[in-house]
């Protein structure tokens, strides 16, 4: 399973009435909704056959190793981690930058885009068919998750 992970949207929601807590390691808590959500659909896959990358704006803000501290310190274990490349300048999409992904790599058996960018919508059907669009103040939800349930 390969999942594409969004995290402002998705793990922390954007609230604007809300400051977030900063963690020590610089970036927000995640919501504990969506954490719990995104450990169950981890443990639903053999750690071997899964494989995360990160599709959000921060990917470049900290390096891989980084990363998995950053979701072990928030109790999720990702030891198969990734991100897109880098677009520092924002010149890309984020639909153009999953596209640009699928040009350059395998078409994975089963795959997932968790993200809350509504540009998303303009991915070809093959492609958007394996969104889970989250709503940006909430983040990620188990019921989200739902559309994946056999």
């Amino acid at each position: 399973m390969l999942i594409f992970l969004d995290i402002d949207g998705v793990m922390i929601p954007a609230q604007s009435w809300r400051i977030p807590e900063i963690l020590g390691d610089g970036l927000a808590a995640f919501s504990p909704r969506a954490t719990e959500a995104l450990r169950e659909l981890l443990s639903g896959y053999p750690e071997n056959t899964l494989r995360v990358v990160l599709s959000t704006s921060h990917r470049d803000r900290f390096t891989i190793a980084q990363w998995k501290s950053i979701f072990s310190n928030r109790g999720i274990s990702i030891n198969n981690l990734d991100r897109l490349s880098s677009n520092n300048g924002f010149e890309k999409k984020r639909y153009e930058e999953i596209l640009e992904w699928f040009d350059h790599n395998p078409m994975p058996d089963d795959f997932l885009i968790i993200d809350d960018d509504k540009s998303l919508n303009l991915l070809p059907a093959h492609l958007k068919n394996h969104l889970i669009q989250t709503s940006s103040s909430v983040g990620l939800r188990a019921d989200d998750l739902s559309v994946i349930a056999d």
